[in-house]
């Protein structure tokens, strides 16, 4: 009987060290785990920042952009307002030369003629 005794003494301690090892890796797994929750819980609040931060930079964007597009079509009408002044200008200095020609021409005297 003192065999089997020392068999089950030998078994107990066996069974003691497994046990021991599991609750060792299970403390170890659970250190794992707090410490992927707490960069868990970093990475969502980065994300968060970061998150309003695109937010802000897109609606800035976006205020830029429009007001940029306003430039342009500023810009547009100026420069066809100006071609328009520039074609009118023209027409003007045309007119003007053939009228000035022409009352050169009615200032003339005639064929040398004097009366």
């Amino acid at each position: 009987m003192s065999q089997q005794g020392a068999a089950l003494q030998t078994y107990n301690n066996e069974l003691v060290k497994c046990i021991e090892e599991l609750c060792s890796k299970r403390e170890e797994l659970h250190r794992q785990i707090q410490q992927e929750e707490e960069e868990k819980a970093r990475l969502q609040h980065d994300i968060r920042i970061l998150t309003e931060k695109l937010s802000r930079v897109n609606e800035s964007l976006a205020r830029r952009m429009a007001a940029r597009a306003d430039f342009d079509r500023t810009i547009a009408e100026t420069e066809a307002a100006y071609m328009k002044i520039l074609e009118s200008s023209q027409t003007l200095l045309s007119v003007l030369k053939k009228e000035t020609g022409n009352l050169a021409k009615a200032t003339e005297p005639r064929g040398g003629k004097t009366h």
